[in-house]
């Protein structure tokens, strides 16, 4: 399964010209965070404060400070 991610496509060519292969962006990279990582950390920090509210005790991140 891995093989089909990693497998290289054959190099492009449009009239002569090389086309640059496709690569991830730093603008890319970024709206992954917003869309996968900040959706993840605010669903866990939910989380953890209704099991502060319900037990009493302190789980999260914030205990440390």
């Amino acid at each position: 399964m891995w093989r089909k991610f990693l497998k290289r496509t054959p190099v492009q060519t449009v009239m002569g010209y090389r086309l640059p292969e496709p690569r991830l962006t730093w603008q890319a990279a970024l709206w992954m965070v917003v869309y996968l990582g900040l959706p993840l950390l605010l669903l866990g920090t939910l989380i953890d404060l209704a099991i502060q509210l319900t037990t009493g005790i302190c789980t999260g991140l914030w205990c440390f400070f």
